[in-house]
């Protein structure tokens, strides 16, 4: 025989439970879109600076106060064709990321490559930091950076004349560890 007195179950239970799984989820997709926005964001590059007085060009990568600068190369902008590189800078400025390019004796280890008696449209300048195996550069427009009035102490960058000071503090300095800003 059938009963006719049901019991009656409170939904109170349920609705919390419901409530919950809801903020879950909902914190859960916001997580993953927030993931997918700031790994899709492209990092700004860090700039280099340049000054090209006659036929000397002066380079400076962002360097933090325990980054040594190991390497540098040039290569040709529009060819990719290696012109010069070197390692081991032999001045304080230069394992700091301020170099002259070409300059042989500026490094421990030069390598091949004489500068050519005129500079290419644009030069890929690369810096790679010693026991890292990071670096940076960029391609820069030659005549752009000869044409550029730039005031002493300063170098041309993409983002107008900057000083050393200026160009390092692109990076966030921490002990023992540097990151892009």
């Amino acid at each position: 025989m059938l009963s006719s007195g049901s019991k009656k179950r409170s939904i109170w239970p349920f609705v919390a439970a419901g409530s919950v799984l809801g903020v879950l989820l909902l914190a859960a997709g916001g997580l993953w879109a927030f993931g997918v926005y700031s790994m899709s964001e492209p990092s700004r590059p860090l700039l280099i600076g340049v000054r090209i007085e006659g036929a000397r060009v002066t380079v400076k990568a962002p360097t933090c106060p325990t980054d040594t600068v190991a390497r540098v190369e040039v290569f040709d902008g529009e060819s990719t064709k290696p012109l010069w590189q070197a390692r081991e800078p032999r001045t304080s400025e230069g394992r700091s990321g301020a170099v002259t390019l070409w300059a042989d004796d500026e490094f421990l280890k030069p390598g091949p490559g004489a500068q050519p008696e005129k500079l290419p449209r644009s030069l890929d300048v690369l810096f790679t930091y010693a026991g890292t195996g990071d670096g940076t550069g960029d391609v820069v427009d030659v005549a752009q950076v000869a044409s550029a009035e730039i005031p002493e102490s300063r170098y041309w960058t993409k983002d107008g004349p900057k000083t050393a000071q200026e160009i390092d503090k692109q990076l966030k300095c921490t002990q023992g560890k540097t990151t892009a800003s």
